[in-house]
């Protein structure tokens, strides 16, 4: 019971992150609060996941990917594009523990001599480089996958005029 409150509890904060990011982009006042839904859902569906012991490339994957495909409904419910809703929302899903903790390895690789210590900050090093590398490239693929795959629904009623005259 303790840990589905302390779901809600990560969930309203992913929210609140994702508002602040879409505030900081300065986003159309309308679509706040789809921003603040698409955080905290993708926030639950990657924190359900790692609860679950799913890796955390994957669950960031379906995070992301769950927030690819609801702001396209939202793109179409409030009239601008999904990327305004896609892309604060799922900023607070970057991985910055393993980036800072990637950053202090090469700073101790530079300083430190030590053969023994030294292979292994090399290897933590790179174990979390890899992993900030790979949760974002799911993140990235997470969003812009739904928008790419539904992109010929959504403009099918775009005509283009021919610039050509044929004779």
């Amino acid at each position: 019971m303790d840990w589905i409150i302390l779901l809600s509890e990560k969930c309203i904060w992913f929210g609140f992150a994702a508002l602040g990011f879409g505030v900081l982009f300065n986003v159309p006042s309308r679509s706040l609060i789809p921003i603040f839904i698409l955080g905290a859902l993708g926030g639950f569906t990657k924190v359900v996941m790692m609860h679950f012991e799913i890796n955390i490339v994957v669950s960031s994957l379906f995070g992301a990917a769950l927030i690819g495909f609801l702001s396209i409904p939202f793109a179409h419910l409030k009239h601008a594009p999904p990327p305004i809703f896609a892309i604060p929302a799922v900023i607070p899903m970057v991985p910055g523990v393993f980036a800072y903790r990637m950053m202090l390895g090469l700073i101790d690789l530079a300083s430190d001599k030590d053969p023994e210590t030294y292979s292994n900050i090399l290897s933590l090093t790179t174990h979390n480089g890899l992993k900030v590398m790979f949760i974002l490239m799911s993140l990235a693929i997470g969003v812009a996958l739904p928008m790419l795959v539904t992109r010929k629904e959504s403009a099918k009623q775009i005509r283009f005029r021919n610039p050509i005259k044929r004779n």
